[in-house]
């Protein structure tokens, strides 16, 4: 063979295993990277007057990330495969990949869109931005992710620019706390679930969740043990996204300390990262160990609906952050209803997992809408009591329907369909798969959330009432630019009318349209529990 072709035949062997990049695949995730790329060089240009422009450029960005899920509806498309086993693939895009990084870019724009007074007013609007869109591609990347590897670089993705937006009210004690809190606490989860990954690799030889099924379904005798501690040490990971018990408890202060549009957004897209994790790893990888993850997925299911439940009932009105440890409380209580399908699958089938998703998309909409009220509530009275919330219908009755709404969705209640029928949902995913215990329990957790969702709700419709204020109450409202600035004598619950920025009622409007609609048409999220995901 001569020298040229023998160039010629190494060049061919080596294109042969050279993986194709399928672009419309991660299209969505590739635009939503370089436009926080664009933005954090951007920033270094821009005069301070000109930094909200950075803001628009972020919305434009997901919106069109949002876009470009639209063609890839039509059939599953894999991509990074294997070249020794076309099969064995690190990014699909199925059902369950698109409605997730739906929900992903869909809260993170919402999330901007409460963001863009803060970025004006308090936060610094590059930095805000760069880690909102580096977090929201990292939560985008995990759904598609179909090997461990790549699991847990998505979800480091996802989570440590969340640490530092918690943490980027600069000065604030509450804020410094709550980062720190919250970044100790996942730093040892992550390294948990690293130390599970590398057993679950000693016993199966492969990170690809395909092959890992394949090869657990056969695992020698000797290695059984590891690979069953590999599998609980993994799940303790994603447990502590899903804010289930007892990995809670970092989640109270932290929703308090961080700014409120990090605070709903770690409420939504942080949970979807974790759910979505979870699912993934027990439905595709793990499902010959299913007596292990199933019994031990429906215990933490049930603590964990009962520990926040009992959390946000014991919530004084009056006491600083109520209404956002109510809401932090909640979003416990709404992580173990999460928990109950994919726990029922481990006792029956893969399709149990459909109403985790479905319930999933009714709780994003709706509590990203109850932290809009709340951020506009705290435009005037920034220690956000649920006392505070008194009145509001006479003050601002679209806000107050729209915040009544919402809490009756994630009650159960009508007209809040979406809800009651969600619940439903998850209920007879319990039910179906044998689990009348935890059903029990869950009915019992949906009677106490009851009480506490109709007392804020009823607040909301109370006439307003004159109170005597305090030093400490008249110095508050005043730096809040409410009334009584620095005096002391006789304040009204309602405080002078500002003006709402366009892009907070936009936010509020959208999740309001978004939650009727639901309602109105509850198939449109109910469809997902029962068809296949995958």
């Amino acid at each position: 063979m001569t020298v040229a072709a023998a160039s010629a035949a190494s060049v061919t062997g080596a294109a042969s295993v050279v993986q194709s990049v399928d672009w419309l695949a991660i299209a969505p995730l590739v635009i939503t990277a370089s436009v926080a790329l664009i933005v954090l060089v951007a920033d270094l240009f821009l005069p301070q007057k000109r930094k909200p422009l950075l803001g628009g450029l972020a919305i434009a960005g997901l919106g069109a990330a949002l876009l470009l899920l639209i063609p890839l509806h039509k059939s599953t498309r894999s991509t990074f495969c294997l070249t020794t086993n076309p099969e064995a693939c690190s990014y699909t895009v199925d059902r369950f990949t698109l409605v997730i990084q739906f929900l992903v870019l869909g809260g993170a724009l919402i999330t901007a869109l409460l963001s863009m007074t803060e970025t004006e007013e308090k936060l610094p609007a590059g930095e805000f931005w760069f880690l909102l869109l580096s977090s929201a591609a990292g939560a985008a990347l995990l759904p598609a992710s179909r090997d461990l590897a790549t699991l847990v670089v998505a979800l480091e993705v996802a989570s440590l620019p969340a640490f530092a937006l918690v943490g980027l009210k600069r000065g604030d004690r509450l804020s410094s706390e709550a980062a720190l809190k919250f970044f100790l606490s996942s730093v040892t989860a992550t390294a948990v679930m690293l130390l599970g990954v590398s057993f679950v690799y000693a016993a199966t030889g492969t990170l690809h969740l395909t092959e890992i099924a394949n090869r657990l379904a056969d695992v020698p005798y000797q290695l059984d043990t590891v690979a069953q501690t590999g599998v609980a040490l993994t799940l303790v990971g994603f447990a502590f996204k899903t804010a289930a018990v007892p990995f809670h408890f970092w989640v109270p202060d932290t929703y308090v300390g961080a700014p409120l549009p990090v605070a709903a957004y770690l409420s939504v897209v942080g949970k979807a990262v974790g759910f979505s994790g979870l699912i993934l790893v027990t439905v595709i990888a793990f499902p010959a160990y299913a007596d292990v993850w199933g019994p031990a997925l429906a215990v933490v299911a049930a603590l964990t609906m009962t520990i926040g439940n009992v959390g946000a009932l014991r919530q004084s009105a009056t006491r600083a952050y109520s209404a956002i440890r109510l809401l932090a409380w909640s979003s416990v209580g709404q992580a173990g209803y999460l928990l109950v399908p994919i726990a029922a699958a481990g006792y029956s089938s893969d399709a149990q997992v459909g109403a985790t998703v479905a319930y999933a998309l009714m709780y994003a909409v709706v509590n990203l809408g109850a932290f809009a009220v709340a951020a506009l509530v705290a435009r005037t009275k920034p220690l956000n009591r649920i006392a505070d919330y008194r009145g509001l219908y006479a003050e601002r009755p679209f806000a107050a329907l729209t915040l009544g709404f919402f809490l009756l969705c994630l009650a159960g209640l009508p007209p809040g369909i979406i809800g009651l029928f969600a619940k439903v949902t998850v209920f007879s995913a319990a039910v179906d798969a044998g689990l009348g215990w935890l059903a029990v329990v869950m009915a019992f957790n949906v009677v106490i959330a009851l009480y506490y969702y109709l007392r804020w709700t009823a607040v909301l419709f109370r006439a307003p009432e004159e109170a005597e204020a305090t030093p400490e109450a008249a110095a508050s409202e005043g730096a809040a630019g409410g009334p009584g600035t620095g005096a002391v004598g006789v304040l009204t619950a309602r405080p002078v009318r500002l003006a709402v920025p366009a892009p907070l009622t936009l936010a509020i409007a959208l999740t309001a349209l978004a939650a009727v609609a639901l309602s109105v048409m509850p198939q449109i999220a109910l469809h997902f529990a029962s068809i296949s995901l995958f």
